[in-house]
């Protein structure tokens, strides 16, 4: 039996209430605000003293730096001289156009055959893709391969120079402040970066700033190369001695997992990869925001303190940037909301909204329309319960998964959770009785409550809340009857967006590395969204894992239709109700 796991797609109930206003398609990033961290941020002139006189551990500095880079240079010689050992044997390199170009294993980089196509691609490229793998430009390439170049206008190029970027303010935030530094990823919006660090008693804000943009712009100007090598788990532990979050991070990795180590300058940093070729890339760098944040999301582990960045690979671009935000600070819904009288909240109830009488009135207006636009096209509206007994969410896995964004409580000596999403509950409303193939496809639509236990860190205006709704969707439908679906939900989809005035993208998400199902399957699932976004007309791009993720500006995603292979459906939907559904030898799949 061919499964999918079930189809989200958010219109207007969190397209409107949980997005920025349609007029102004803006991120809502505060240029010059920061969230008092805890409690302990100072305020006016004692801000601007702490900022210059703030004491710095320095022979904690001292003593970890020196020993890190001379770790980090012992075993880089190791690695390099057994790399002078092995046969440069001579390997084929496939481009994305077909080209074929020579190289030698382990000698020719990335970089090397961006020389040879271009002095302008050279100049530009960021990172590399080879065998589908993200590459450092510089790494050398290890067999024949195929071979992809990026540049700052690409997803990878640009997760990549804002994960470097971060690493450049975890630099400047080390040798300033003397922190214990933990993460600094690309932030999972894409744009921009952030870097969580432990300071003890320290609160940052906004008058750290330019201190902290001061020091990052001399490691931009030093031209710092990004250096890699691969360490065991010992000589992890050993680099990092000195600090907690890093080992406790190394000893959570799998016992097989390759660890890597990263360099710039003075910063040497646990850390996946890749990066850009060096510093210099990063031509304008701001922070943005500074706020509080629990040690991997806990409540009950270490404050530390997050700053934001952001940059670009030029001036004008940073500026055009902060532009942008500062005009988006007049359509905060945050602030307009007040004027209108919408909602509010209160610290009482953190993370849900009272929605006040002009607030329901548009909520309610939504709610109409949409409902009309579900009845015309064939769907059906239900109700499902709030909370389920864990055993639901242990049968669809997301007690493994998603049980700390849950809300979960005791009832009768049994554990119950509110629901976080609607699917497992739509799976059992398909299975209350035996179904007939001659009912799918089936289009069940929900708008009920949903909770998630978001950190009170995260919590943001109605764009991060605990307690929403959404109208949520899942269509069951044979497996001939897939591309008819999805095409027909990308027309709805559309449909709504345009009278919104909301303009999208598409990207079609193909098989990961790390799979459920077969082979086969996956290529009918593959094959069926290719078709359907073909027959659309609108333009689409591929990525990794297979949904659809429709994108406003390349800054929201407002919809998934989601195509994954997952078990706990099998459990879910019992022999008999599946029984009759699937007489015609053709599969049943949940969008």
């Amino acid at each position: 039996m061919l499964l999918a796991s079930p189809l989200y797609w958010r219109l207007f109930t969190q397209s409107i209430c949980r997005r920025p206003p349609p007029c102004k398609q803006f991120l809502l990033l505060r240029r010059f605000s920061s969230e008092p961290p805890m409690g302990k941020a100072a305020k006016g002139s004692e801000a601007n003293s702490s900022a210059v006189s703030y004491p710095k551990d320095e022979s904690y500095l001292q003593n970890v730096i020196p020993k890190r880079i001379a770790l980090f240079q012992s075993i880089q010689n190791e690695q390099h001289l057994q790399r002078l050992s092995l046969s440069p044997d001579p390997i084929k390199i496939e481009l994305p156009s077909g080209t074929m170009k020579e190289g030698k294993k382990w000698n020719t980089t990335p970089l090397d055959i961006a020389k040879e196509i271009s002095k302008s691609l050279a100049s530009n490229a960021l990172i590399a893709k080879v065998n589908g793998v993200l590459w450092d430009l510089l790494r050398p390439l290890e067999g024949d391969c195929k071979l992809e170049l990026f540049t700052f206008d690409s997803d990878e190029g640009r997760d990549t120079f804002w994960h470097s970027s971060a690493h450049i303010l975890g630099e400047s935030l080390e040798r300033t402040y003397g922190c214990k530094l933990c993460i600094g990823p690309c932030t999972t919006r894409g744009e921009g970066f952030y870097y969580d660090a432990f300071y003890g008693e320290l609160g940052l804000n906004e008058d750290h700033f330019k201190r902290i943009e001061s020091e990052a712009a001399k490691a931009v100007s030093e031209k710092q190369p990004f250096e890699r090598i691969e360490v065991s788990r010992q000589q992890a532990l050993d680099m990092f001695s000195d600090n907690r979050f890093k080992v406790e991070i190394i000893k959570d990795l799998p016992e097989d997992k390759t660890i890597t180590v990263y360099r710039c300058g003075p910063l040497v940093d646990l850390c996946r990869g890749p990066h850009i070729p060096n510093t210099s890339f990063v031509k304008a760098l701001a922070c943005t925001k500074a706020s509080s944040a629990y040690w991997r999301g806990d409540k009950d582990r270490e404050s530390l303190q997050r700053v934001y960045g952001i940059s670009y690979p030029d001036k004008k671009q940073l500026k055009e940037y902060l532009a942008m935000i500062e005009e988006a600070k007049k359509y905060d819904h945050r602030e307009l909301t007040k004027k209108q009288e919408l909602f509010f909240f209160h610290p009482l109830s953190p993370g849900s909204c009272f929605f006040l009488p002009h607030g329901a009135r548009v909520c309610n207006k939504l709610l109409e329309f949409i409902k009309s636009q579900y009845w015309k096209r064939g769907y059906e509206e239900v109700w499902s319960p709030n909370m389920y007994n864990m055993q639901l969410w242990e049968t669809s896995g997301h007690a493994a998964n998603y049980k700390e964004n849950m809300f979960v409580f005791e009832i009768e000596k049994q554990e119950f959770g509110l629901k976080p999403m609607n699917c497992p509950g739509h799976c059992l409303i398909f299975d209350h009785r035996v179904r007939s193939y001659r009912e799918l496809p089936l289009r069940l639509a929900d708008f009920g409550v949903l909770h998630r236990n978001e950190a009170s860190g995260a919590l943001t205006g109605l764009t991060r809340v605990r307690r929403f709704q959404q109208d949520d969707a899942h269509i069951f439908c044979r497996e001939s009857q897939i591309k008819d679906e999805v095409k027909g939900v990308l027309d709805f989809i559309s449909y709504v967006y345009k009278i919104f005035g909301f303009t999208f993208d598409l990207k079609l998400s193909t098989r990961p590395e790390k799979y459920l199902g077969d082979l086969e399957s996956w290529n009918k699932a593959e094959d069926s969204l290719a078709e359907a976004l073909d027959e659309f007309g609108k333009p689409w791009e591929v990525c990794h894992q297979i949904f659809l993720d429709l994108r406003i500006k390349k800054i929201w995603t407002l919809d998934i239709i989601y195509y994954n292979f997952t078990p706990f459906l099998v459990l879910l939907l019992s022999h008999s109700s599946i029984l009759y559904a699937t007489s015609l030898n053709d599969d049943t799949i949940l969008l």
